[in-house]
């Protein structure tokens, strides 16, 4: 079978545009540029890419971009104090805290005190309690970059089995919420995770299988059904010596092996990364649109 390879990449460069298009407008018309502030608290390599990345791509959607740096022996209080002084600022639209923090910080803590109608991210409860419940609000990004990309290929979900890998609070649940709910998947969803039993049974009856499990090369030819469609969200750091980094990047998903057997599979790098990025860009138009609240 020959499969298609869903670009996330280019998905994300129009949308961008799209973006960068409608803020050229709004700015011309005496309107407000969007700002997105974001927290970054120590040094992780990773989080130091997505931040730098999400700096990039403000650049390109027109945005303002303000950066707060902290060193990973912050105190929570210090932490609080900064979101509540982006909560009151009336300039920054939307603001971030990148995830993970340092364990002596209590990361519900921070994400509690964050104003709804300014979090961006879409990790609040009232984000979240909004979104379970099909209320307009801020879809965490990854979840988001998602659907977008099912919907740019025009990928049949209604009424489709969905497998989804893997229970986070940033992918796996609101994954399961959206693509149950009508007026966004309209899909039957099974949540499996590392306790499901009979898991490759699970997901050979799967249409469309989104892997968000962390764990590398976790799904193999043997899981997949013909003609299945495959997102895969892993992203985990795999040594690997003939890289100037000393690493790659390695999805969820065997991807040689799963490949053939799919209609649409996501790449990674390269799929669903730029996505997610790409969504904190529209929520952050949308936040300084007022869109879902005033």
């Amino acid at each position: 079978m020959e499969y298609q390879l869903i670009d996330g990449k280019a998905t994300a460069t129009a949308i961008k545009q799209e973006i960068a298009g409608e803020v050229k407008a709004i700015v011309a018309a005496g309107g407000k540029q969007p700002h997105l502030a974001a927290i970054l608290v120590g040094h992780d390599g990773g989080s130091e890419t997505y931040v730098k990345n999400k700096v990039i791509a403000c650049e390109q959607c027109g945005f303002k971009s303000t950066l707060i740096r902290f060193e990973a022996d912050v105190t929570e209080a210090e932490l609080l104090a900064c979101v509540e002084k982006l909560n009151k600022d009336v300039d920054v639209d939307g603001f971030i805290v990148q995830l993970p923090l340092p364990k002596h910080i209590d990361e519900q803590k921070i994400i509690m005190a964050i104003d709804y109608r300014k979090d961006v991210d879409g990790f609040h409860p009232i984000n979240v309690g909004r979104m379970s419940i099909g209320l307009p609000c801020f879809i965490s990004a990854t979840p988001l970059g998602i659907l977008t990309l099912l919907q740019h290929y025009k990928i049949e979900t209604s009424g489709r089995k969905c497998v989804i890998l893997g229970r986070s609070n940033i992918v796996g649940k609101p994954m399961a919420q959206l693509m149950m709910q009508k007026q966004y998947g309209d899909a039957t969803v099974t949540v499996c995770h590392s306790h499901s039993k009979d898991l490759k049974k699970e997901c050979r009856e799967a249409d469309i299988i989104i892997a968000a499990i962390g764990r590398p090369d976790f799904v193999t030819a043997d899981m997949v059904k013909p003609g299945a469609v495959v997102v895969d969200v892993g992203t985990t750091r795999v040594a690997d010596e003939t890289r100037k980094s000393g690493f790659r990047l390695n999805g969820d998903v065997k991807f040689d092996e799963v490949a053939p057997l799919c209609s649409f599979i996501t790449p990674v790098p390269g799929g669903v990364g730029p996505m997610t990025i790409c969504s904190l860009m529209k929520n952050t138009l949308a936040a300084g649109k007022r869109e879902f609240y005033k």
